[in-house]
């Protein structure tokens, strides 16, 4: 771990991140063991899984713009754009439908 040389010198965001920064100093923060991450990482998938269920590719038009900023919030987000327009999509559907869909029909 590197320890800041002159902390006097450094400035920081706001006070949580200076108290982040000397818990971290402190050595009160330790790694997740591999096989607990493996296992987290295995529930998280299948919670998507569930979640999301069976997927089909689209073709969509979208404007390049738009598409450079969901990318870039992608990025950001540590995602695939994909991933997170279909989030988006979901997210959207599920928060502004009243429909139910039965055997592939939308039901109103």
């Amino acid at each position: 771990m590197t320890k800041v040389k002159d902390p006097g010198k450094f400035k920081f965001i706001d006070d949580e991140e200076r108290e982040l920064s000397e818990s971290l100093e402190r050595g009160e923060w330790v790694s997740t063991p591999k096989d607990v991450r493996e296992k987290d990482i295995a529930e998280f998938k299948q919670a998507m899984k569930n979640t999301f269920g069976k997927t089909r590719p689209i073709s969509l038009r979208v404007n390049e713009v738009d598409l450079m900023k969901l990318k870039a919030q992608a990025l950001e987000e540590g995602l695939p754009y994909q991933t997170l327009l279909s989030s988006i999509i979901h997210k959207y559907v599920t928060a502004n439908s009243h429909s139910t869909v039965n055997n592939n029909r939308i039901e109103a």
